[in-house]
């Protein structure tokens, strides 16, 4: 069958010009849609025999530039868990699915209200009530259908994440509070995925990745102290400052499914929006 799907694919690809001006071999989406159901295929392999031949698929040929044909291969064959889907981790849902991360995790126990409306991607005014990961599944599906994802409508916990996390590349924290935090980088450590921290409060924010082995959050908070939620529930969070941090979040996964080394680790980037701020503080 793989034989016969390449004769397809070289068939159906076309050749177009990039933004460069240098010719490519290009294979649309719907054409990837038609092969994928006419041979009884996953969309995702479809699009990583293409890669896999040098032909791209369009939906990702701004990626290409930047990823290269292999870095977005591995991108297909990853695995993100977000744990939250509220302000930050809808966002970086959102830039996740973009990019073509083969499967996404999302862990979130909690339903839409109408104070999510002001900064929640996936909030929206039909669903409010709704669960937040049934809307997360609906996103990913509307924006690439090729991407494979696992919801639970769960709230982490040191006994579930274990098992909600498995099989996982990199975790990102899409928290509102700085005791589950610390139980999702527990977890990670023990089962040795990088965690990347992201929190914000007002026009503020600050991103942070975790590896097995780092001291982490310590670093920021101190012992684990704490059991309530953070100074978010004080500054509230408009809607700029979750999307930016979501942003610094999202490339700190390709960097780290990429191995691309130069993240956050043992540093925490700081962004004050309001004080035109940004600094990288060095934590060892």
């Amino acid at each position: 069958m793989r034989p016969s799907l390449l004769r397809n694919i070289k068939r159906l690809a076309t050749t177009e010009t990039a933004p460069d001006g240098e010719p490519y071999l290009s294979l649309s989406t719907k054409a990837t849609l038609r092969l994928a159901r006419s041979k009884n295929r996953k969309l995702k392999d479809v699009e990583l025999q293409a890669l896999e031949s040098g032909i791209i698929p369009e939906r990702y040929q701004r990626n290409i530039g930047t990823l290269g044909i292999e870095g977005q291969m591995k991108l297909l064959q990853s695995q993100v868990a977000i744990v939250g889907v509220g302000g930050l981790g809808g966002s970086v849902l959102e830039l996740l699915a973009r990019l073509g991360i083969g499967k996404i995790v999302s862990i979130d126990g909690d339903s839409f209200v109408d104070s999510n409306l002001n900064r929640q991607v996936l909030s929206q005014m039909e669903n409010l009530g709704a669960l937040k990961v049934k809307a997360a599944r609906r996103r990913v599906k509307d924006i690439n259908p090729a991407i494979e994802t696992k919801v639970y409508s769960e709230m982490a916990n040191e006994e579930n994440l274990p098992r909600l996390i498995q099989g996982s590349q990199a975790v990102v924290d899409g928290l509102d509070n700085i005791h589950t935090r610390f139980a999702v980088e527990s977890a990670c450590r023990k089962m040795q995925i990088p965690f990347v921290h992201g929190a914000v409060a007002g026009f503020a924010g600050q991103v942070m990745t975790v590896f097995p082995g780092d001291k982490g959050l310590e670093s920021i908070y101190g012992a684990r102290v704490f059991s309530g939620l953070g100074v978010e529930t004080e500054l509230g969070n408009p809607s700029m400052t979750p999307t930016l941090i979501a942003t610094w979040q999202a490339s700190e996964v390709v960097k780290i499914l990429l191995e691309w080394g130069n993240t956050l680790r043992n540093k925490v980037l700081v962004i004050d929006l309001r004080e035109q701020f940004m600094e990288i503080v060095d934590l060892i």
